[in-house]
């Protein structure tokens, strides 16, 4: 699983927005995904995409996709998000 991130870097000014994108290559069945903060077990989003609409402060923090094929679940490596 690969996450890509807009602006590159990760590095993002206040009150701009945030895209990440997780990418698999795994599984033929239906994909799920979930996005999580700092480990937390609520998702932010499910979906392919996660955008963050007018980043703030507590936006910061490191960022992860978990895809799941109905039988196995694979989780991107954790990404830095800093919001300057």
């Amino acid at each position: 699983v690969s996450l890509s991130v807009q602006p590159p870097g990760g590095q993002v000014a206040l009150g701009d927005s945030l895209e990440l994108n997780c990418a698999v290559a795994m599984g033929t069945g239906p994909l799920s995904f979930s996005w999580h903060r700092d480990g937390s077990g609520e998702a932010l989003g499910t979906g392919p995409r996660l955008e963050l609409q007018h980043v703030g402060d507590n936006d910061s923090g490191h960022y992860q996709c978990r895809v799941s094929d109905g039988d196995s679940v694979a989780e991107s490596p954790t990404l830095n998000v800093t919001v300057l």
